[in-house]
């Protein structure tokens, strides 16, 4: 199992996982799960807060407080609105700048790709976090099969359109269907993950079904869900927020407390469950493993 540095106090306890994954096995479900939970802007004034022990996230928690836009801008909204979306038949296509183009069927995915529980902590813009035990395999590992070409220097990620399923995509105020994008040695680190289950269980609808983007560093806006193309291309792409918001969300993303939103600071954040405030990490606090990425650049004009 992947394990991040993220101190055990942080993780959902071992007995609520295990309690959910047994009642699955004995009811026979195989597609259910938990969902990163997504956050409401919080404008309050912030002071400098101590480290405190972390609350524990609960199931309910996280899969009944969603961040779906394509279902509902209201959180709650997102779990019943998503209760029937399709997630079969579902192909994947990787296409672009690359010698071995392929369309992959989800379950080709699940059984070509070895998957592995990663615990990583995610962070939303809005300075609220937690920590999930994913299930999934690194981007790497796809990207290295279809062999991306010498000219390749991003990864263009687009989601799942269907109006008639997804109410949300019905605002005019986005311009669909959603997308996102890295630049290419940041979709080969290692922490890259393609997740295609939570908790031991495939995902569930409301968490992006049946595949999504996890990029622990990153805000969480950055993990796209419900994906069906990924493209290398020699361009930075375009993506949903910085299209819809330029001056609130950059093409990096980066966790960063030294460089605050327009409308609120990014120095602290509130765990899921938890009232009491605590610093931001940079980098969310994987700076170890990705800081090396960004040498020379300037985070405050790349962010």
């Amino acid at each position: 199992m992947f394990r991040s540095n993220i101190p055990s106090s942080e993780i959902t306890p071992k007995h609520v996982y295990l309690s959910r994954r047994d009642f699955m096995k004995a009811a026979g479900v195989v597609g259910a799960g938990a969902l990163l939970a997504a956050c409401a802007p919080n404008a309050a004034t912030e002071t400098a807060p101590s480290v405190l022990p972390d609350v524990p996230n609960t199931l309910e928690d996280i899969t009944n407080y969603n961040n779906y836009y394509e279902f509902s801008t209201d959180k709650e909204a997102v779990a019943p609105l998503s209760k029937n979306f399709q997630t079969r038949p579902w192909d994947v296509e990787v296409s672009g700048l690359v010698n071995n183009p392929k369309t992959y069927a989800i379950e080709d995915l699940l059984k070509k790709f070895p998957q592995e529980e990663r615990i990583y902590r995610l962070r939303c813009v809005e300075a609220w976090s937690m920590v999930i035990p994913w299930m999934g395999f690194s981007l790497a590992k796809l990207l290295t099969e279809v062999e991306p070409t010498s000219d390749a220097k991003f990864v263009r990620f687009e989601a799942v359109y269907r109006p008639e399923e997804m109410p949300g995509l019905k605002s005019p105020f986005y311009d669909w269907p959603y997308q996102e994008g890295l630049r290419l040695d940041e979709a080969m680190n290692d922490l890259t993950l393609l997740a295609t289950g939570l908790y031991g269980n495939l995902l569930p609808n409301q968490s992006g079904a049946p595949l999504r983007l996890v990029v622990p560093w990153k805000y969480g806006f950055k993990s796209i869900k419900g994906i069906v193309k990924i493209a290398l291309t020699d361009t930075q792409p375009k993506t949903l927020w910085s299209t819809a918001s330029p001056n609130e969300y950059g093409f990096y993303s980066n966790v960063n407390p030294n460089v605050s939103h327009p409308r609120w600071s990014q120095s602290s954040e509130r765990r899921i469950g938890d009232l009491a405030r605590r610093p931001t990490l940079m980098f969310n606090g994987y700076e170890e493993q990705v800081a090396y990425l960004y040498d020379g650049m300037d985070l405050a004009k790349y962010y």
